[in-house]
């Protein structure tokens, strides 16, 4: 089973139970990046829930979704919000070179 986790002023909090994040009042689901080239979005966004699913892995939770263009649909995922930023910058970067 996943854990739930809370991106509070760059800080992640966690783990929680189910229950546990149903309580909490002020939840994040911050943009880590959001950029748009032409007709493509490059969007890079805090998850909440660890998307590992292997009980004693490090959680996985912020994704880098392209949408649109030659890339359409590819997805990329990270452990830590240095590691999120990097690979928006590098997804931009990729679809900057696709419309060259």
């Amino acid at each position: 089973m996943s854990d739930w986790y809370v991106l509070e002023g760059g800080e992640i909090l966690g783990p929680f139970t189910t229950e546990e994040w149903i309580g909490i009042e002020k939840k994040e689901t911050p943009h880590i990046g959001d950029d748009t080239i032409g007709a493509v979005r490059i969007s890079t966004v805090f998850l909440n829930l660890d998307h590992a699913f292997l009980d004693g892995t490090t959680p996985v939770l912020f994704e880098t979704m392209i949408f649109g263009g030659e890339l359409d649909q590819e997805q990329f995922r990270y452990t830590t919000i240095d590691e999120a930023r990097a690979g928006h910058a590098a997804a931009v970067a990729a679809v900057k070179k696709t419309l060259n």
